[in-house]
């Protein structure tokens, strides 16, 4: 069974992270006398802190740069914590339409072709977390949240509108744009992402960090994926300063292929177009089977891949960070959508228990989340070396101890992650 239905269970009646509102009316409304909640960046972590606060009743003005609202990439995978996050914003059910949900987490040695561990995704990690794990086409689910925040009258969506600064003046904030205007909002959340105006003003701490890491990625049909690699999986064939990843979207219409490797790159770079034999040229060393997955991929583009080192201050007064802005990270855990959601819950939850005090719930959001997202972006650095692209010894080393694993073994190592939310406070956000 491909699983491309969704399964029945859901955490929607199930916790604290059940869809509430405690704010009816116009509560929220009326504690923003100084304009709507600014929100820069129409991406997925700008939209979901617009619906989290439209939940608690508060007013947004999402801003975005680009004349149009859409998502650049293709698959994002999401673990339990994604599903506990749009359950909250109110969209869990339209997400789950449009996920695939794969049978397991595959890891593969792309040298010798072998398997190395699996981690199944069935009956028992369900009800272990709460929710599935599910792989998605990134314009599929930035449009379920796109179409939430259209049909909620306190969301207004305004393209064109590109945050360069802020200006803050007692009780009020205002977004300075490019092209001159300045709305006028009670605050300011800077979602703009990795190269973030608002984080430059805020941190001042320059350009991000670039890894020398590569990635290319392509979707095909299909039909055009090797017939005996056609796996409900989200599969990862690890090599030696270098990685290939794969699994089904849309239906099974497509498969993602994403590779990646170590060559130096010396300047960020996103989406640029290259050619099949420009990507073959990471990969000459691994086996067979594992190249000629690339071999079928088209219409390549490269993304050199940056982050930043964690940091503590995300706040300024009446403006705060969120998502790429505030913790930028490697793809290497596959959350970096799954984070900007769940703090957008975090950052809803703290700015209705503040009566829409925004300072103070800043504060208290950038608390919560500060060591559950610098794990996130430590660890990633982590398991990019000694999991996904060793050598020699050190690669036989993590097939041994991954080998020696149960799937409870692996459950465990992920409970503080996928039993984790935007809501998890203390120990139990990092342990």
């Amino acid at each position: 069974m491909r699983g491309d239905a969704a399964p029945a269970e859901t955490s929607r009646a199930a916790s604290r992270l059940a869809i509430c509102n405690p704010l009816r009316g116009t509560t929220g409304e009326q504690a923003m006398e100084n304009g709507p909640i600014l929100i820069a960046g129409g991406g997925i972590g700008g939209l979901a802190t617009a619906l989290g606060l439209a939940q608690k009743g508060y007013p947004s003005l999402v801003l975005e740069r680009a004349p149009e609202l859409g998502e650049i990439g293709a698959g994002i995978q999401l673990g339990p914590n994604a599903f506990h996050a749009f359950d909250y914003l109110g969209v869990g059910d339209a997400a789950r339409k449009m996920a695939v949900y794969v049978d397991r987490l595959r890891l593969m040695d792309a040298m010798t072709g072998e398997d190395i561990a699996s981690i199944p995704l069935d009956e028992p990690f369900r009800k272990r977390f709460k929710n599935p794990y599910a792989v998605v086409h990134r314009g599929d689910l930035h449009g379920v949240l796109v179409r939430a925040c259209r049909e909620n009258p306190r969301i207004e969506l305004r393209t064109s509108a590109e945050v360069v600064g802020y200006e803050q003046r007692g009780e009020s904030v205002r977004a300075v744009l490019k092209s001159g205007e300045k709305p006028q909002g009670s605050a300011l959340v800077g979602a703009d992402g990795l190269w973030s105006a608002v984080r430059a003003q805020l941190v001042g701490d320059g350009a991000p960090r670039v890894t020398g890491h590569t990635t290319y990625r392509s979707v095909i049909p299909t039909e055009q994926m090797p017939e005996d690699l056609r796996w409900n999986a989200a599969t990862l064939w690890a090599g030696p300063k270098c990685h290939i990843v794969h699994y089904p979207l849309s239906g099974w219409k497509v498969f993602n292929l994403v590779v990646t490797c170590h060559n130096d790159a010396p300047e960020p770079v996103a989406g640029v177009p290259v050619s099949r034999e420009e990507v073959l040229l990471g990969f000459q060393h691994v086996c067979e089977r594992a190249r000629k997955i690339i071999e079928h991929g088209r219409d390549w583009k490269l993304w050199v891949l940056c982050d930043r080192d964690p940091i503590l201050n995300w706040v300024d007064g009446r403006v705060t960070l969120l998502g790429d802005a505030a913790h930028p990270t490697l793809q290497y855990m596959a959350q970096g959508a799954c984070m900007a959601m769940e703090d957008a819950v975090c950052l809803s939850h703290e700015v209705a228990a503040a009566s829409g005090d925004s300072a103070r719930a800043f504060e208290a959001y950038r608390a919560n989340r500060v060591h559950r997202t610098a794990r996130i972006q430590i660890e990633s650095r982590i398991i990019g070396d000694h999991v996904y692209h060793p050598s020699g010894g050190h690669a036989a080393l993590r097939n041994a101890m991954m080998r020696s694993m149960s799937a409870e073994d692996f459950y465990d190592n992920l409970q503080w992650l996928y039993g984790g939310s935007g809501l998890a406070e203390g120990a139990s956000a990092i342990l």
